[in-house]
């Protein structure tokens, strides 16, 4: 069983979930390796695979770097579990190429690997726990589009240039732009997934157009940036972001937004935990596992009201779309 010692206490929180207490001291280990504390996603991440391993009496021990690319860092807390020995791994790398070698590790020790979100260059992890982020853009457009009636002008918020998730979600956008020729492309511009960045591009956007019928933001900071513009300057567009956060959800409820992307680190995790689950009991598991794609608009927002660490896994087949 893993024991936490006191030079990897020091370099970050290594933490065991609440609600755990009751399993027993023998009871199997999953280590858990997610970037940085503030990360939303990362920390959906880690609560799904802890209610998942409370289910089946697991303990989870989080290892979590104190920046997201702190690539060295990561290294020597994986370098710390791999000699407390868990019986699982769930691991979201924080370089996908840079954290290749420490993962072999692991399976080279007969320790099986889950990978999560963010999907490794290289190694041989047991499994891969995704979301597709081109299709949850598309879906999301999609929807955008249709609360336009096909037609009209948009502006893009982009992520971050040359960041994988921000790339994959552009194209997304442009399948569906396609599949309405009468919806015009105004400017697609960068606002680093941040809400005040976006906020201010918008300011600036709007002076620049005087008829902007809808907004196609790769994320929900992004979306809410644009929102933040929108009302001061007496303007008003359909928006819609990626992520379903509970920020998003409530602006949907109040139809400030149309509709949000589920790109769900929660369900990552469950699923994640539970094919870790499975390859401690050597129980035979999904080489890929993309989750299915889902957007979240006014008809279907109950389910994402109630607080993340409140939610239940669903089950694998529930959750997947492969």
């Amino acid at each position: 069983m893993m024991r936490q010692s006191a030079a990897c206490a020091a370099a970050v929180a290594i933490l065991l979930p609440l609600g755990l207490g009751s399993a027993p001291a023998d009871a199997q280990t999953i280590a858990v390796f997610t970037k940085s504390q503030g990360n939303p996603v990362a920390r959906s991440i880690r609560i799904g695979a802890e209610t998942a391993a409370r289910a089946e009496k697991m303990l989870v021990f989080n290892f979590i770097p104190t920046s997201a690319d702190n690539v060295a860092q990561q290294t020597s807390l994986a370098e710390e579990a791999l000699r407390s020995k868990p019986d699982a791994v769930v691991f979201t790398p924080t370089d996908p190429k840079a954290l290749v070698p420490i993962v072999s590790k692991f399976t080279a020790a007969g320790i099986p690997v889950v990978n999560v979100n963010d999907r490794l260059a290289g190694g041989n992890a047991a499994a891969y726990v995704g979301s597709d982020d081109r299709a949850i853009a598309r879906a999301t457009a999609q929807a955008l589009f249709k609360a336009m009636n096909g037609s009209g002008t948009v502006i893009i918020l982009e992520g971050p240039p040359k960041v994988a998730s921000s790339m994959a979600r552009i194209q997304g956008f442009n399948d569906a732009l396609k599949e309405f020729p009468n919806v015009k492309v105004l400017t697609s511009q960068s606002a680093n997934y941040a809400r005040k960045p976006a906020a201010d591009l918008m300011i600036t956007l709007l002076r620049k157009y005087p008829q902007i019928d809808g907004i196609l933001a790769a994320n929900d900071p992004m979306a809410l940036g644009a929102l933040d513009a929108l009302g001061p300057n007496r303007r008003t567009a359909l928006v819609v972001g990626i992520n379903a956060s509970r920020d998003a959800v409530d602006v949907i409820k109040s139809g400030q937004m149309v509709a949000s992307g589920d790109y769900n680190g929660f369900i990552e995790g469950c699923v994640a935990a539970q094919l870790a689950i499975r390859l401690i009991r050597k129980e035979s598991v999904p080489k890929e596992a993309i989750l299915r794609t889902v957007v979240v608009d006014k008809s279907n927002l109950g389910a994402y009201e109630l607080p993340v660490e409140k939610r239940a896994c669903p089950a694998i087949d529930a959750a997947v779309a492969n």
